[in-house]
């Protein structure tokens, strides 16, 4: 990837929905050029979607937390498609260490937060860390300096 490429995606992810037109404007390169390699970049995989970033207090989550599975073989949640359909699991990280998964959760109240442990509970041993806020819940992926 070079300098385009990245000045490309910065603009897209600060806002995914740039016309061809606006992000030609911005990174100073002709729409088509641009077309040309946003279409590569897509293909590559470089970029995985579009999506809208949610605020989830706003959205009626206002309980977040990260938990932690210790659970191996057939019970674990990993295996179980089902558990990461449920809508409060908005991200699931398979991890290193003692700690089979992470698993970043969202819940409208704290009964609700409880009921969500409860049914984690049968495939193994649910660990929990409240999210009191997020200093810096996202950033935009950019270039790695060099050296």
């Amino acid at each position: 990837m070079d300098a385009m490429d990245w000045a490309l995606l910065g603009e897209l992810q600060a806002d995914a929905r740039l016309s061809y037109s606006e992000l030609s404007r911005r990174v100073h390169l002709s729409a088509p050029a641009v077309a040309e390699r946003v279409r590569r970049l897509e293909e590559a995989g470089v970029i995985a979607g579009y999506h809208a970033r949610v605020d989830l207090a706003r959205a009626g989550r206002t309980v977040a937390a990260l938990i932690r599975m210790s659970c191996y073989g057939a019970r674990c949640v990993l295996r179980d498609r089902a558990v990461l359909a449920w809508p409060e699991i908005v991200e699931v990280h398979r991890v290193t260490g003692d700690t089979c998964c992470l698993l970043r959760v969202a819940t409208t109240s704290m009964p609700a937060f409880e009921d969500l442990i409860d049914r984690l509970a049968p495939h193994g041993q649910p660990s929990s860390m409240m999210m009191l806020s997020s200093p810096m819940p996202w950033r935009a992926l950019s270039p790695m300096a060099e050296g």
